[in-house]
């Protein structure tokens, strides 16, 4: 009996060792952006970004399901091309943001869907509102960066949003509610 316990305890603990955790990956800012997209009264599709921003990834590409993503820039950083766009998006009109207000995004759960593809459920916070997002995502590329001579990872990811359930309805239904996501990101892995 005490040798066949032993045995299980030995097996047990050989199985979880050869069990690898996700490692923790940071989001390379210069090459990572977030373009969304909406409606203008019909006439147009116009854009703006997000880039520089920051987060982390705990990623396990043995166990994608296993890995997460935490990411958070600051409202302001948004770029619309126009600064005239960009004043009326800050002003009490849609976002009204102070300096220092995030929009963030955390993971809850990731199903993967094949081979290189995953729905990632998260909490988006915007305007202070949070709600569910679903982003449909893809991993481009795993592997050792020829440069940098670490490990790194690539993917992009798509999603829709309605503003108006984030309270930056203002204009609708003229100005499109629904709001593209197009998001395109590196990350290396932690020293």
């Amino acid at each position: 009996m005490k040798i066949t316990l032993l045995a299980a305890l030995i097996t047990t603990a050989a199985t979880c060792a050869a069990v690898a955790a996700p490692e923790k990956y940071l989001l390379d800012a210069p090459h990572s952006q977030i373009v969304f997209s909406y409606n203008h009264l019909g006439y147009s599709t116009s854009h703006g970004m997000f880039s520089g921003f920051e987060g982390v990834l705990m990623f396990d590409p043995d166990d994608p399901a296993g890995s997460s993503v935490s990411v958070s820039m600051p409202v302001q950083s948004m770029f619309t091309g126009w600064q005239e766009r960009f004043d009326h998006f800050m002003s009490k009109d849609f976002l009204g943001a102070s300096e220092d207000e995030l929009i963030s995004f955390k993971s809850t759960a990731i199903e993967v869907t094949g081979d290189n593809t995953a729905l990632i459920t998260g909490d988006l916070t915007l305007n202070g509102v949070t709600r569910p997002v679903v982003l449909d995502a893809v991993l481009n590329q795993a592997g050792m960066h020829p440069m940098a001579g670490k490990p790194w990872a690539g993917f992009d990811a798509s999603a829709s949003i309605l503003r108006s359930q984030f309270d930056l309805g203002m204009f609708t239904p003229f100005v499109g509610d629904e709001i593209t996501i197009q998001i395109s990101v590196e990350a290396m892995k932690a020293d």
